[in-house]
């Protein structure tokens, strides 16, 4: 039986593993009284006597945390910005990194809510050619609330009179996620990226348009490439996933999958990848990451 333990498990992120965690049989969930949560010395006790360990906290606290680990064995897993580009960090995304590559790593950067969309999307026409390394692209993510951690939930929940419609920020086009979304898209620009808070509580829907210039190929070329890239349990390519002419970014809130569909003509093509922020988005990835890690059923603990 492997032991885990949970840094940070009073946060959004970190409840939603503990849940998930609760029921398994197959680990050790190692606790730390309330007491006891910042206390250096019983952390890195926790730490260090962890097979796997689930970073969910700020991150120069997640950076302080990883210099407390001395075991060679203790496999991470952060859920916070501080290591999505860092050297010898695996980024865990396994349907584009490659399973066994998340399987063998012993640090593994969870991807960002609104980059797991877009490189979901991107990444696969760069490694097939549809797009140029230096494509000039458009970003727009509509995200729920629960996003923005307890603070934007209270918020939200207080129902304030401009918290009604949908609310555009990273206004300054400095958004944390934009150094990872370059990076692991295999891109050599950044892309104009427009994040969307909005009135419901969990959800997402990351959409990238694209004029016929932009590629070479065609809308059936990028629809093959998906079709052949994301066959697994996870990640799927959906040929008809609108409603009735309609895509909610509510669609897939509460599930760990993401769906991937192409929509449009061969002169304007709509790229959409749909998921629960705090599923394939947050959570959902990284227990899908620790249980390939473990050599286990990626779907186990998984709500697809």
């Amino acid at each position: 039986m492997k032991k885990v333990f949970i840094d940070g498990s009073a946060g959004t992120t970190g409840l939603k593993i503990a849940k998930r965690l609760a029921d398994r049989t197959d680990i050790e969930l190692i606790t730390l009284p309330d007491h006891l949560r910042k206390d250096t010395a019983a952390k890195k006790e926790a730490l260090n006597q962890a097979d796997i360990v689930f970073l969910c906290l700020p991150d120069d606290a997640a950076r302080e945390s990883v210099a407390l680990i001395e075991n060679d064995n203790t496999v991470v897993i952060d859920t916070s910005t501080a290591h999505r580009t860092a050297d010898g960090w695996v980024y865990g995304f396994a349907e584009l990194v490659g399973y066994d590559t998340v399987k063998n790593a012993k640090r593994i950067a969870n991807p960002g809510c609104h980059a797991s969309g877009y490189i979901a999307l991107v990444r696969p026409l760069v490694e097939a050619g549809i797009l140029k390394e230096g494509a000039n692209l458009n970003c727009t993510s509509i995200t729920g609330y629960s996003g923005g951690g307890k603070n934007m939930i209270a918020d939200y929940e207080s129902a304030g009179d401009l918290l009604g419609a949908p609310r555009l920020y990273a206004l300054s086009q400095q958004h944390k996620h934009l150094k990872e979304m370059v990076k692991l898209s295999m891109l050599d620009t950044t892309p104009a990226f427009m994040p969307i808070v909005s009135n419901f509580y969990s959800g997402m829907q990351v959409i990238v348009p694209l004029f016929a210039s932009d590629i070479n190929g065609s809308i059936d070329d990028i629809k093959a490439v998906y079709k052949k890239k994301y066959t697994g349990h996870v990640v799927t390519y959906n040929e008809s996933a609108d409603e009735s002419g309609f895509m909610s970014s509510a669609k897939l809130s509460t599930l760990d999958k993401m769906e991937i569909s192409v929509h449009g003509n061969d002169e304007r093509i709509t790229l959409v990848a749909r998921y629960d922020n705090l599923g394939k988005g947050a959570s959902g990835a990284a227990i899908q990451n620790m249980n390939i890690v473990l050599g286990a059923d990626e779907r186990e603990g998984l709500i697809l």
